[in-house]
């Protein structure tokens, strides 16, 4: 069950695009920040008597460990005109109504074969949004004058607004155009599903390359596919099936304190065991020798080096490009210099899409 509260708004700041965050001051005298998403409960001014979700915050969540804004009871009557009759958020009291690509793509008896829809395109599949940034910046590295968009699933956050490194990207130039698909929303196209947002990529965008991966905040429950992280091997498949080219990063790390996820993480092995069923391109940054045997001696022992692509990948000096670019990158609160093969490893799968595109 959730948890709300009634609150008052003792000042305000701006979160990002189309956000705020709200200084709260609850009627029992606590105070906490609250993030006020305006597509879905409008602006908030100070003092504004407003319903908030505890949620997060009362569980002790990390990423996702933020009160929310529900509902302005200052405002009796919340108007946000959109076109479109796609429902995001379906059967919710928070749904919402936008115009998706898909509705303005072919008819279906027009459609024809769409298997080589994407004409080879490479599509970098991810699984942790933290991936996002080093993906884009080796490409881009690669690749300056590709045309390179971006595609936020579900499987995490929904406002693509909720993302920082979304609107560094866009602000320098790494994302020509975003896309959210299933109930995530707010990007510059909206898309029902994976594989419209995949085909929009292409025919709207005229996508170079494809980045597709949730925003912030995967969940995890410990096991073996009970992750969002899982949805990667869903956008390998739909990639391959529509003629693109798939590059899956592999999620690698050694300061994590869990085992499960020391060198190649069970995520990544799950994903591909389990789900993937077309043959996909694994970059492996070239590392220390003691670190590179665990990869990929992993990557033998659970049968991906047979039925992939390993690609090894040359990449160091990413690790600077990563650390100056202006924006703090980290993952589970690590940066670049406690997790270099993570972000390498992202890099590399960017670097690799640059150098592949249109060649399967």
């Amino acid at each position: 069950m959730s948890d709300y509260r009634k609150a008052s708004v003792t000042e305000v700041k701006t979160w990002g695009s189309n956000m705020q965050l709200a200084i709260l001051e609850f009627v029992d005298g606590e105070r906490g920040e609250g993030v006020v998403i305006e597509e879905l409960a409008g602006k908030v001014k100070v003092s504004d008597e407003v319903i908030v979700n505890t949620t997060a915050v009362d569980l002790g969540l990390g990423s996702g460990g933020y009160h929310f804004v529900l509902w302005n009871l200052s405002n009796q009557v919340l108007v946000t005109p959109t076109s479109g009759h796609i429902m995001k958020l379906r059967y919710t009291p928070v749904q919402m109504n936008v115009s998706a690509i898909e509705e303005l793509l072919e008819e279906p008896d027009e459609a024809g074969d769409l298997s080589e829809a994407l004409s080879g395109v490479p599509v970098v599949a991810g699984s942790v949004h933290s991936q996002l940034l080093p993906a884009a910046i080796g490409y881009k590295k690669e690749k300056p004058d590709g045309r390179l968009i971006y595609i936020m699933t579900d499987g995490g956050a929904l406002p693509i607004n909720f993302s920082k490194t979304v609107d560094f990207l866009k602000n320098n130039k790494y994302l020509e155009y975003t896309i959210t698909c299933g109930h995530a929303f707010g990007g510059d196209l909206e898309a029902v599903n994976i594989f419209g947002a995949l085909i929009a990529a292409k025919r709207v965008c005229r996508a170079d390359a494809v980045i597709a991966v949730m925003g912030p905040g995967i969940v995890g429950t410990g096991s073996a596919v009970g992750f969002s992280g899982m949805e990667q091997s869903t956008i390998v498949n739909a990639t391959a099936s529509l003629g693109g080219t798939p590059v899956a990063i592999p999620r690698i790390a050694f300061h994590d304190h869990r085992d499960r996820h020391r060198g190649l993480s069970h995520h990544t092995v799950a994903a591909v065991k389990y789900g993937i069923r077309a043959r996909s391109y694994i970059p492996v940054p070239v590392m220390e020798e003691e670190k590179e045997e665990v990869v990929l001696a992993q990557l033998r022992e659970n049968g991906i080096d047979a039925e992939h692509d390993i690609e090894r990948i040359s990449c160091g000096e990413m690790v600077d490009v990563i650390k100056c670019c202006g924006f703090g990158a980290t993952v589970m609160g690590r940066g670049v210099d406690k997790e270099p093969e993570y972000f390498m490893a992202a890099a590399a799968a960017g670097i690799l899409a640059a150098r592949t595109g249109g060649e399967r």
